[in-house]
């Protein structure tokens, strides 16, 4: 207060005397000012105000997950409808999705798949393009304490989490019902897919299963039988080329393992003049596929609803990562363990139940496939 008091009184000397009466007059009614510095005020005490919600959720941000998605490949017409009907769903559900894709290598793959974990997704998606190769995938997600879902291809010798297909076991066997209900009797082409795949493995055990009674009888002979390295589609031309080549182009049916190995099973067959001779099975539902049916050189698809899996995936996928229970219909075993599973129903696609399949369910336009507006 001294202080302030001989401060003023330094300003009242350097006023000249005729102004020293307003001065006075002006202090009496208290509007003599004084910079702030000079005549500091406390600070009133500190207001915290809460931000009315309005559409955010505080407890729905704090639940919001990150699910990693590592992918074979995006190279194929079929996983590129899977990863964006599997975005599409998760975040319906509040969460976003990390892709990442290694169109075929396996060391990428595992790459990806570790970067994604060091970014601490809350679950990792995995469509494995090598079934072995990425247990250790499985080992390091778990050592970060995140779980794992094996989305359409069984991850073996690991504890996965939890698995997501449809059965391709089934699939299998409803390729060679529609070829053998044509061809009874006669020699057959197998053209495998990757080895390395599980569910490759799972196709042909499909097919055999109905095979087997007839070629136990005698009534068909499979003439070639041959695995397609990494679904490479260059290397399943070279196998039809090699079964034609083997047989003298008499070959009575081919069950391809996809509708992109049998492309190139009715690509080859047309270059000899036998496109719409021989029955062709494949599976996938491939727009290519579906026109190849229409107009005759492709016997039959299998139409396995992405749609519906990619819902099914996403729903356990949040389930899993907020750590709630989820539900399975199958125990597969992957070599290690039993895994559970949530296996569903394919649906086999010819040309006559096409309208009502795969058009009908908007997975192709009918313009698409048959060429017409």
């Amino acid at each position: 207060m001294g202080k302030l008091k001989s401060l003023l009184l330094q300003v009242l000397a350097k006023v000249p005397k005729g102004l020293w009466v307003l001065v006075v007059v002006m202090s009496v009614l208290g509007v003599f000012y004084l910079p702030d510095y000079l005549n500091p005020e406390p600070e009133p005490p500190a207001v915290h105000t809460k931000t009315p919600d309005v559409d955010v959720d505080p407890a729905a941000e704090a639940e919001k997950v990150v699910i990693g998605f590592s992918m074979d490949t995006l190279l194929e017409e079929r996983w590129l409808k899977d990863r964006d009907l599997f975005k599409e769903e998760v975040e319906k559900l509040g969460a976003v999705v990390d892709v990442m894709a290694a169109n075929g290598d396996d060391a990428l793959q595992i790459v990806q798949a570790e970067t994604l974990i060091s970014r601490g997704v809350d679950l990792l998606v995995v469509v494995p393009h090598n079934a072995e190769a990425m247990a250790m995938i499985v080992h390091k997600a778990h050592a970060a304490g995140i779980k794992v879902l094996a989305y359409d291809r069984l991850i073996r010798n690991a504890s996965v989490d939890m698995y997501i297909s449809f059965d391709n076991e089934e699939v299998g066997e409803l390729q060679a019902q529609a070829i053998t209900a044509l061809v009874p009797r006669g020699k057959y082409a197998y053209i495998g897919g990757a080895e390395t795949d599980n569910n490759a493995l799972l196709l042909k055990k499909g097919v055999f299963n109905v095979l087997q009674p007839f070629i136990e009888r005698g009534d068909i002979t499979v003439v070639y039988d041959q695995w397609t390295e990494d679904w490479e589609t260059a290397k399943a031309r070279d196998n039809i080329k090699a079964a034609l080549d083997a047989n003298g182009n008499d070959i009575d049916a081919v069950i391809a393992a996809n509708d992109a190995t049998a492309n190139e099973v009715i690509l080859e067959l047309a270059a000899r003049g036998l496109a719409g001779r021989v029955p062709v099975a494949g599976q996938d539902a491939d727009l290519t596929a579906a026109k190849r049916i229409v107009e005759g050189t492709q016997t039959m698809t299998v139409y396995k609803p992405i749609h519906s899996m990619a819902e099914a995936a996403a729903a356990i996928a949040v389930k899993m990562a907020r750590n709630q229970p989820v539900t399975s219909n199958r125990m597969m075993s992957n070599g290690q363990l039993g895994v559970p599973s949530l296996l569903l129903t394919p649906i086999a696609v010819n040309r006559q139940t096409m309208d009502d399949t795969i058009i009908a369910d908007g997975f192709h336009l009918r313009s698409e496939v048959y060429g017409t507006e």
